[in-house]
């Protein structure tokens, strides 16, 4: 039997419009972020994005989360916390974190649509995208900057994160109360093996996303295939 909903991790053509169609629909409702605004706060790392979605059998895109990973133009979240409110030395914090940002990943956006019926299922396997893609590239860390209602869920499922150092709960991007974070994958999941088993089994083995079809391969290769299809100069 066929499941119902489909995760696609690194989307291109139409599965990638879909991905972008529900980031900008859920943010747009919710924050009331405009396409201008997310192409001015994320233009600059388009070459380091990646995605991953959850289709219906439609096409039609019910989840998505956008993550940026180490490039030229940096971790967002990283450059974003010397902005207002926070105004720190994203770097300086990252190294008081033991954060590596070269083995980081930034989590930019989650987007779940409401009014599925499955939000919490869908909420669900993004995150066990996020954890299963970064640990199957070599990620130790990711950083984000992440609403409160959003990071009560994360903790509801036994997620541990912490506030980056030298930051604080304020104002994001149309959010009035967010928080600049960051979690060790390894030691995030082990802490939530021992709190909340089931939790764990959901989210790190994937155990009850059986209306899921998810991916046998988490290779993230986006970059490497944009690079080899830019022109090299003479």
């Amino acid at each position: 039997m066929t499941a119902p909903l489909r995760f696609v991790f690194d989307p291109t053509g139409d599965e990638l419009d879909a991905a972008k169609r529900c980031e900008a629909d859920v943010f747009l409702e919710t924050y009331g972020n405009t396409t201008e605004e997310f192409d001015r706060e994320y233009g600059p790392y388009e070459e380091s994005t990646g995605f991953m979605t959850v289709l219906e059998d439609d096409g039609t895109a019910v989840a998505t989360a956008r993550f940026i990973t180490p490039g030229p133009a940096g971790l967002k979240t990283l450059n974003d916390v010397s902005r207002p409110p926070w105004e720190v030395d994203g770097m300086r914090s990252a190294r008081s974190a033991g954060v590596d940002p070269d083995r980081t990943w930034d989590i930019a956006t989650i987007a779940v649509r409401k009014g599925k019926g499955r939000g919490g299922l869908c909420a669900a396997a993004l995150y066990h995208g996020i954890i299963t893609a970064g640990l199957a590239n070599e990620i130790d860390t990711i950083v984000m900057i992440m609403d409160s209602h959003a990071r009560q869920l994360l903790t509801g499922l036994g997620m541990q994160t912490q506030a980056l150092p030298g930051t604080s709960t304020g104002e994001y991007l149309g959010s009035t109360s967010s928080t600049p974070l960051w979690g060790h994958l390894r030691r995030a999941m082990e802490q939530q093996r021992h709190e909340s088993p089931d939790a764990y089994r959901l989210i790190f083995q994937g155990v009850g996303l059986d209306g899921i079809a998810l991916p046998t391969d988490w290779t993230w290769r986006h970059g490497a295939a944009r690079r080899a299809e830019s022109p090299t100069s003479a």
